[in-house]
């Protein structure tokens, strides 16, 4: 069974579709619903993908399909439908829709602290706000592994969001690369020849090592946070 606000957002975001042909925003179903964050939305969503309802399509902006509808809400004729959230023009008449999700892959555990063996395999997906996603480029999510980065606010277990890039600027916290097989997270500074991974904890040193023993892969970005 759906609760009242589960079916009341599943019923919107249907006629919405059929109304305009795209979803309704994150904005304009928290509105809606008369909630006050769109962190409640998330968590309907959430919760009508695990009872069947919907399918979220990773790596697609706000790409949703409808699997089915409760029988109140049945209707002859209902095929399910895929909501694009990035279909290149909308409908004659209808306002313009901006993506306000990104379905980012993880691709495993960054040290923050001692450096790990680098992982480059995905492990699964989070949803992040598209307005966390800087500048151009591709992007993913590390899950944190230690507390050397704490002064800077990163914690054990928290999620980083990176944009992958090979060059940074001095104070840029990165992923770094450490002798072709060690991946830490670090704040990046570059002295002459050598470059310095520098921890945001004083119960650990900063390393400086040449700098042909350090690839750059990525620039923090955002950070999310479950509590």
């Amino acid at each position: 069974m759906l609760t009242r606000k589960q079916l009341e957002l599943l019923d919107f975001i249907q006629k919405r579709v059929a109304r305009d042909g795209v979803p309704p925003s994150f904005d304009e179903m928290k509105d809606a619903l008369d909630l006050r964050s769109k962190s409640g939305i998330h968590r309907l969503i959430t919760a009508l993908e695990e009872r069947g309802f919907i399918r979220r399509l990773a790596h697609r902006a706000r790409a949703i399909e409808i699997v089915k509808l409760p029988e109140a809400m049945e209707k002859p004729g209902f095929k399910p439908k895929v909501i694009e959230g990035d279909r290149k023009a909308p409908p004659k008449g209808a306002m313009p829709v901006h993506a306000d999700v990104m379905e980012l892959p993880v691709m495993g555990r960054i040290a923050a602290g001692v450096p790990i063996e680098a992982i480059s395999e995905v492990s699964h997906h989070v949803a992040v706000p598209g307005s966390m996603l800087s500048g151009r480029g591709q992007h993913y999510a590390l899950e944190v592994k230690g507390d050397s980065m704490i002064e800077a606010g990163i914690n054990d277990g928290d999620v980083v969001v990176i944009r992958e890039q090979t060059t940074a600027d001095n104070g840029d916290i990165v992923v770094a690369l450490v002798e072709g097989h060690e991946a830490t997270l670090k704040r990046f500074r570059r002295r002459g020849h050598m470059i310095a991974l520098e921890a945001a904890n004083p119960a650990y040193e900063t390393r400086v090592l040449p700098e042909d023993h350090v690839k750059v892969q990525g620039k923090l970005v955002g950070l999310i946070r479950s509590y």
